[in-house]
């Protein structure tokens, strides 16, 4: 092998390991690539930009996805009505809207309304879920602060993914738990407690970004800014508190699709 052969693989290695750091990493800490979060992973690349197959959120080959022909989703609609013209209480500021700058689908083309994001403060999206037998919440002594892991059955979700995370409120006497959905590492490294199947309540967090106005009593297409699979939920908004740029939001009545 000549000195010439050598220096162009050396080129070609470079400029895949420049393009592979080019990669837009999903940013949900999922895991599943074996690190705890996707700045760590983007660390590895520049080394072993071989690393990049391990995202499976940016694999051709993941479920459900499919080349995306269909027209962009207009501003204008949402959910299927006309935005309304109202007071500006119920709007969110120009600024934090950007319609323009979103693609308001999800990874299976289907349009929803905003993104639901954490609070800063919460290690993940916060859920109010029952276990299908809320005496489990006593019989298993679930405290604030135990991990736990188990799965959204029926029609309160059907989400196909077990979820994990982290008690923040416990309601002994209801059976009724709010706990942060975090990635898997937790369960993994430090144990668990197993709910089984649950029921998912409701969710509470942040929307920063809609393409439509938000009122008490409508029921919206979302997408939980961390979903590991991209699908839209829909949900009845039952409160709603304005903030310098954002609104706090619960929703219930959840349904994946």
């Amino acid at each position: 092998m000549n000195c010439l052969t050598i220096k162009t693989g050396l080129k070609k290695k470079r400029s895949r390991t420049l393009d592979i750091l080019d990669v837009t990493l999903p940013g949900l800490d999922c895991g599943l690539c074996g690190y705890r979060t996707c700045d760590e992973f983007r660390g590895q690349l520049s080394s072993s930009p071989e690393l990049i197959r391990r995202c499976i959120h940016l694999s051709d080959h993941r479920v459900g996805q499919t080349p995306n022909t269909a027209p962009p989703a207009k501003p204008e609609t949402c959910s299927g009505r006309a935005p309304s013209r109202g007071a500006g209480l119920n709007v969110l500021p120009q600024a934090a809207r950007s319609p323009a700058a979103l693609v308001w689908r999800d990874s299976l083309g289907r349009e929803f309304d905003f993104y639901l994001e954490h609070f800063p403060e919460d290690p993940g999206p916060r859920e109010i879920i029952l276990p299908h037998n809320p005496l489990l919440t006593r019989e298993m002594d679930i405290q604030v602060g135990d991990i736990l892991i188990g799965r959204p059955l029926g029609m309160s979700c059907g989400c196909p993914i077990t979820h994990c995370g982290v008690a923040t409120d416990v309601d002994a006497r209801t059976g009724v738990l709010t706990w942060c959905v975090t990635g898997p590492l937790g369960p993994r490294q430090k144990g668990f407690k197993d709910l089984g199947y649950y029921i998912a309540e409701g969710y509470e967090g942040l929307v920063k970004e809609s393409r439509c106005e938000l009122k008490i009593g409508l029921r919206y297409f979302f997408q939980p800014k961390m979903c590991m699979l991209q699908w839209r939920h829909s949900g009845l908004v039952n409160y709603l508190s304005r903030n310098a740029d954002h609104w706090q939001v619960r929703l219930e009545g959840l349904w994946i699709g």
